[in-house]
């Protein structure tokens, strides 16, 4: 009696596995959801980078924390870098943190997100990190924003904008 194949799980990628032998690095960045009330439709500064495979994908701009700032200082400076708009903290949004391989290194990142209402500066793809930069309405981010843990993070946001409206 033949026997059927046992059916096959899917295979999952860990960095773990994929890297052993690779030196463990942890790394810390900050950044935000700039957002612009002054029109009346609520929009978000995203950037838009563009992959190895050639995809634009759009996301919050962020960074490495500087010796001596606080990820909130990083935050406010890295929105402003990477979008060209000035902006003041209104509230935590959250962390998220990953796993990547880069340069023969493990990397553990975790990411320190804001809340912050625009309060000057124009939008501007200057940075040579920011293949592109565009306000996004609200309402839209969560179909722009390419990474899982950032479209939660815009909808707490959303959240809380309108507990402030």
């Amino acid at each position: 009696m033949a026997r059927s194949p046992s059916p096959r799980r899917p295979r999952q990628r860990q960095p773990a596995a994929r890297a052993r032998g690779l030196r463990k690095v942890e790394e810390t960045s900050a950044g935000g959801l700039v957002v612009d009330r002054s029109d009346g439709t609520p929009r978000a500064a995203l950037i838009g980078r563009v992959d190895r495979r050639g995809r634009l994908l759009w996301s919050l701009p962020k960074g490495h924390l500087e010796d001596g700032e606080t990820a909130e200082d990083a935050a406010i400076r890295e929105v402003e870098e990477e979008t060209g708009i000035r902006g003041r903290v209104l509230a935590v949004l959250g962390t998220i943190d990953y796993w990547f391989v880069a340069e023969d290194r493990r990397i553990h990142k975790t990411v320190h997100h804001y809340l912050l209402e625009a309060s000057g500066g124009q939008l501007s793809d200057d940075d040579v990190e920011v293949d592109e930069v565009a306000w996004v309405p609200l309402a839209e981010l969560t179909d722009r924003l390419a990474y899982a843990g950032e479209r939660r993070l815009a909808e707490t946001a959303a959240g809380l904008l309108a507990d402030t409206a």
